[in-house]
Order: C-alpha cells, then structure tokens, then sequence
C-alpha cells in the first residue's frame, strides 16, 4: 500500500476544502438566480412557477432563510376552501405550515429588522392558517399567538385572536385575562377599550361593557365618536333587552342622552350622533306616560331627524 507523507495529506485536504467552498459558492450563485426567478414569478402571482422556483432555491442554498416564507405562502395561495379534504389540495396547507414555521424559528432572533418584521408575518400567517376557513386547529394556533405576544407585548391585535380563541371555546375567564393584559400593556390605546366592550356585551355583562367604553372616552376626551359609541350601545340595549324594566329603559336612554350631548358638544354637525339622539328620544316617548311629553319627545327626535338628513345632502352635494 502506498503510504502519504503528511505535506501530502494536508495538501489533499486543502484541495478537498477548496473544492467544497468552490461548490458551496456556485450553489449560492444559483440559489440567487432561483430566488430571483422565483420572486418574479411570485410578482406576476403565478404561485405554482414560484413554488417550484422557491424549492429550487432553498435546496441550492438552505440559509436563504427569507425564501422559506415566499415557498410558504407560495403554497398557501395555491389552497383552495371549497376543496378542503381533497388529499393534492390539503398538501399545499400542510406544507405551508411548514415552511411558515421554518422561516418564523430561523428569523425570530435576527438582528436584522426587515427578517424580523418576515418572522412576524409568518406567525400572522401560520394563525391564520389554523383558523376556521383552513385548518380549523385553535389548539395549534394558541402557542403562536403566545409567542407572538412575547415578540409585541404591546401590539393588542395579538391579544384580541388570542383571546377570541379562548372565548369561542368557551374559556371565558382566560379571555378577559388576555384581555385585561392587552389593556395593562397599552392602556392609552383605544382599540384594546373597544375589544373589552365587545366581549363584555357578547357575555351579557352590560355594566362592564359600559365601563370599558367610559374608561376609552376618559382617554379620548376631545374624540365625539368615543361619546356616540357609548350612546349607540345604550340605545341597543334598551331596545333589545326585553327583560328591562321602564324605570331602567329611562335611566339607560337618560345616560344614552347624556353621551350623545357630549358628542354633540363636540361636532354640532355630527350626523350619526344627531341620529342617535332621536332614536334615543323616541325610545323615550315609548315609556312616557305623559302624553304631552311623549308628543315633545317625538316633535324634537324629528327636527333632530331632519336636521340630520339636511347635513346629509349636503355632505352629498345636493
């Protein structure tokens, strides 16, 4: 047998090494040029070209950590609802999924911003993936949320999926919590005041529903839509819960009233708020007793009625 000095096993081995980083850069020069197709492909939204330019890629370079998200959604524009169950059309989900999850795991701690804002969107996507129209998984769409929530503490439409997870499962108690963590997060935004009242209202809690909005209109003083928003579920309300009593309708229209004046005081020329006045007035007239009374009620709910229609057509041009 032959024998090799050790200047020539090194030197085989450098050759080797070189010829590695030599195939290593070609696969890289490649993958660009895949990756370039690809994107152009992905452009023109022609997502099965794309695909399969995607996969090309990511098997030349496997680092090119951005291209497992366009192979994701690539596949994900490829799934049709209405063949759900169909084993060729599931595929393109499940694969999906997949590569949604793989792009999300390598670009989560990336220093860079724009691979971090991709890792983000994969989550949004792997979520929206489990949702109803697709998947169907709430289980699996949970931890991403979580995890989401650890990426944003602050950004409260995270919270609102998560906790609308919980509510649809009937987990009532962690939806408020996830709820109230939202509010606890970014208490001087208003959507997380409005997310608050809508669970509230679903859960028939009328009096928190009210209290989440007053707690919005305390942060939105000067906001007249944040005063008609809580004149619109008091006239809901009374219009709606039969098991109301008079005395209580009057008290819920007087505090509806009391909202929309100070909307009102804000924009005289809000129309929905001018609306709402009168549709509070006539719900007062109903439980009035008094029939000259009820006929003032009615008489002011149609000047309000019509002043309303006016700003209307003009806000129309006519």
């Amino acid at each position: 047998m032959r024998a090799f000095s050790g200047a020539s096993l090194a030197s085989a081995a450098m050759l080797a090494l070189s010829i590695s980083v030599g195939c290593s850069q070609v696969g890289q020069v490649q993958a660009k040029r895949s990756f370039k197709a690809a994107n152009a492909a992905y452009q023109a939204q022609d997502y099965k070209k794309a695909a399969a330019l995607y996969e090309e890629t990511l098997k030349e370079d496997p680092n090119l950590s951005i291209a497992y998200f366009y192979l994701g959604n690539s596949l994900d524009n490829q799934y049709k609802p209405s063949k759900q169950g169909d084993p060729a059309n599931d595929e393109y989900l499940e694969k999906a999924v997949e590569n949604y999850q793989i792009c999300a795991d390598k670009l989560m701690s990336s220093s860079n911003e724009d691979e971090k804002k991709l890792a983000k969107l994969s989550l949004e996507y792997l979520v929206a993936a489990y949702g109803v129209d697709k998947l169907n998984d709430p289980g699996k769409a949970e931890p991403v949320l979580i995890k989401m929530i650890e990426m944003e503490p602050t950004e409260p439409s995270n919270y609102a999926v998560l906790a609308k997870i919980y509510e649809d499962a009937g987990l009532y108690d962690e939806a408020e919590k996830v709820l109230l963590m939202s509010k606890a997060a970014k208490p001087k935004d208003s959507s997380v005041y409005l997310q608050l009242a809508g669970f509230y209202n679903r859960q028939g809690r009328f009096d928190k529903t009210i209290e989440s909005l007053n707690q919005r209109a305390e942060i939105e003083p000067n906001n007249p839509e944040a005063f008609q928003t809580i004149a619109g579920y008091y006239w809901d309300e009374t219009r709606g819960d039969a098991a109301l009593t008079d005395a209580q309708k009057k008290e819920y229209i007087g505090q509806g009233i009391e909202a929309v004046d100070k909307a009102l005081a804000l924009k005289p020329d809000y129309v929905e708020a001018l609306t709402f006045k009168g549709l509070l007035l006539r719900l007062e007239a109903n439980v009035e007793k008094d029939p000259a009374r009820q006929q003032a009620l009615l008489k002011e709910a149609t000047t309000l009625s019509d002043k309303a229609n006016e700003l209307r057509k003009k806000a129309a041009g006519n």
